[in-house]
């Protein structure tokens, strides 16, 4: 057994009458992982998270979570997981500290005030723990439902859209927290989300599912080959500024020009160095525009199969 690995998903399917919403699906989560879980609507991402918190059971295949098959070890394996699964639900005229209260009870495990209050200020919570949930907005309660994750300090967390009806700040924050749960308590982490630009920032490994079964999977940056990156020029003579890169090195890494927009594939240090030639030759440029790299990468991997 490799005691590493925190999640083992084999051959995992469900089938719903006619339907394959996952389909053969294999899948390793290690010890210390901030796991992309990525994928197009209907893909199998919330049915399989559904098998993985044992709220709908597989047709075929197995799961071990902590080395230990779901299916016999179901409430050992659960009372080290924290989750978010779709949309958190509370008690609506109860307040954020009360929910979380009731909420510790019901996991069986001693839940302080003390423990209680930590969770509501990682998330941001902490001057309005008095407050009614009723009150709260959407996002407060996305924020109320990872304090509920965290509640009773989980080995793994799993992350099912957990910056839905968060503004940028906001988000920023979720991510802050994930980098800090990961780095500094050594929580594993598996992270669900149609926000490609927040899981490039803070996910090592990923998978990239499409009808239900695993297209890719690996380190994110190998995937990604982090050696080069596409950046869009946004210059004030695109003609002018094509025809000095003519004669130049620079023109064998042009990928497209159009709309004003130059857009050549490169190495990091060379994004610098290209735009100060332009400069100096008298080209105003913009803005300087580095293409998603993940969110180009989903997409060629998903349209490749659709």
């Amino acid at each position: 057994m490799d005691l590493d690995k925190v999640i083992e998903i084999v051959n995992l399917s469900k089938h719903f009458k006619d339907l394959k919403a996952v389909n053969n699906l294999n899948l390793n989560v290690y010890k210390g992982d901030v796991f992309g879980f990525l994928g197009p609507n209907g893909a199998g991402k919330s049915t399989t998270i559904r098998m993985l918190v044992s709220l709908i059971t597989p047709s075929e295949g197995s799961i071990k979570v902590f080395g230990n098959t779901l299916r016999h070890h179901r409430k050992e394996i659960l009372g080290k997981i924290g989750a978010i699964v779709e949309k958190p639900d509370f008690y609506g005229y109860l307040s954020a500290y009360k929910n979380l209260e009731i909420l510790g009870k019901i996991s069986g495990k001693e839940i302080g005030k003390n423990r209680i209050m930590e969770v509501l200020e990682l998330v941001g919570l902490e001057k309005r723990y008095k407050s009614k949930v009723k009150t709260y907005s959407h996002g407060m309660k996305q924020r109320l439902g990872l304090a509920q994750a965290l509640l009773h300090d989980p080995e793994l967390i799993i992350l099912d859209e957990p910056t839905t009806g968060l503004d940028p700040q906001g988000m920023k924050e979720i991510r802050d927290l994930i980098v800090y749960l990961s780095k500094e308590k050594q929580k594993t982490i598996f992270l669900s989300s149609h926000v490609l630009y927040e899981v490039e920032l803070v996910a090592n490994r990923m998978i990239i599912i499409d009808k239900g079964s695993a297209k890719v999977e690996g380190n994110v940056e190998e995937l990604l080959d982090s050696k080069s990156v596409r950046v869009t020029f946004e210059v004030d003579n695109m003609e002018r500024a094509k025809s000095l890169l003519d004669n130049t090195a620079w023109i064998d890494k042009l990928d497209t020009a159009v709309n004003g927009k130059l857009i050549f594939n490169l190495a990091h240090d060379e994004v610098s160095q290209l735009n100060k030639y332009l400069v100096q030759n008298d080209i105003s440029v913009g803005a300087v525009i580095p293409t998603r790299s993940l969110e180009e990468y989903f997409l060629n991997i998903t349209q490749k199969v659709s």
